[in-house]
């Protein structure tokens, strides 16, 4: 899990400025043999 801090965002449609909460969420490191075998094809 990866933890980000909250920031100010902006809601595209109507550019309205929101404060977006702090949230975890799920992270994927691709390991090295995953990698080289996507890399092969």
């Amino acid at each position: 899990m990866k933890a980000y801090r909250s920031y100010q965002g902006r809601n595209p449609k109507t550019g309205e400025i929101i404060r977006v909460q702090d949230k975890k969420l799920p992270f994927f490191k691709v390991g090295k043999e995953l990698k080289e075998r996507v890399d092969s094809e």
